[in-house]
């Protein structure tokens, strides 16, 4: 396949996306292709290690091919795409639950389904270019590929901001997030691949570790504690109208422009999977349910007509902050029956 590189290097079963002129986006056949390598590596004792890396200086995996869930949605296809998303969250939770150390290393742009193929990696490495977002509530969806639960277990009120404003995190408030673990300078990238193919050691991405430079975010940690605290998309509006910081400012131009519904569906989730003490398939599952309905139901079609086909930055969403039902959230969370997650 072009758009991807999957083959075994000494000790190490590598997978490269190449489809760097797509930013590396996902396709669905990727996104089999990387199943398959790894159902057939975990049980191979001649692979000692999975490394997930991306061609080219812009991305790692600038999310999923979208386009195509557009298109087949807006010809009344639905299922294209909750098979797409069934398949693709399967793939997340056997990155997050695999038996073997994975290794990702995430340069440039990492969004969306490339945080849920980089970020349940078990050795997540970033370097000076690394910039990490979820951008979904832009597009009338909610963060999903398991992102949901990284936004959970970040601290303080970390995962509600990112969430809702899909700010971007370099290399430094990435890993105090809970989004990587490691910083190695990309100039040293070549080597540790080959070192780790060599030997099969994971140790070599400890030895090659170097301390973050430090991310705008983190000294203003309080802050956004502070502005992202609030139970509702409404109570977060009111305190960011509030403040007229840059940090706020930004903010609140954000929030102002993404699917009230995706937004609102979000807290829930994060406020639910941090009060379950959840897991990958307990977030995964939540989210499926979101993403099920949305392509029929909620602001993703509309979403994408308006950042992607279109390109007019105009979305007219089912609902506005101040008037969004609280029924409507827990129609899009409730249980799907017949129609749930299977892993």
């Amino acid at each position: 396949m072009s758009d991807i590189n999957i083959r075994i290097e000494g000790r190490a079963g590598r997978i490269t996306l190449t489809r760097p002129q797509a930013l590396n986006a996902l396709t669905y056949d990727m996104a089999l292709a990387i199943e398959a390598a790894v159902d057939g590596w975990r049980d191979d004792d001649a692979v000692a290690l999975v490394i997930l890396d991306a061609a080219g200086d812009k991305a790692f995996c600038a999310g999923g091919d979208i386009a195509a869930l557009y298109d087949s949605g807006m010809a009344g296809d639905f299922d294209y795409a909750r098979r797409f998303w069934a398949d693709e969250y399967r793939l997340n939770a056997k990155l997050a639950e695999y038996p073997k150390p994975v290794v990702s290393l995430m340069q440039g742009f990492t969004m969306g389904g490339g945080v849920g193929l980089g970020c349940h990696a078990s050795h997540r490495i970033l370097g000076e270019s690394s910039r990490i977002s979820m951008p979904e509530c832009g597009i009338g969806l909610v963060p999903d590929v398991g992102g949901s639960l990284l936004l959970a277990r970040a601290p303080g009120r970390m995962g509600e901001y990112l969430g809702l404003t899909a700010a971007r995190l370099e290399a430094g408030d990435a890993i105090a997030a809970g989004f990587a673990d490691h910083f190695v300078p990309q100039a040293q990238w070549s080597a540790l691949v080959q070192e780790l193919c060599r030997t099969g050691d994971v140790a070599a991405v400890m030895q090659a570790s170097e301390t973050a430079p430090e991310g705008p975010l983190s000294a203003q940690a309080k802050q956004i504690d502070h502005l992202f605290g609030g139970g509702t998309v409404q109570d977060i509006l009111t305190t960011l109208e509030a403040d007229d910081s840059p940090l706020a400012t930004g903010a609140h131009k954000a929030v102002s422009r993404n699917s009230p519904l995706a937004m609102a569906c979000t807290l829930e989730m994060l406020a639910r999977l941090r009060a379950a003490d959840a897991t990958i398939r307990d977030a995964l599952d939540q989210e499926y349910r979101v993403t099920w309905r949305a392509i029929e139901d909620g602001d993703f079609l509309e979403g994408i007509r308006a950042a992607i086909i279109d390109k007019d930055r105009n979305p007219v969403w089912k609902h506005r902050i101040d008037t969004l039902p609280a029924q409507a959230v827990a129609d899009m969370l409730a249980p799907l029956g017949d129609n749930a997650l299977t892993f």
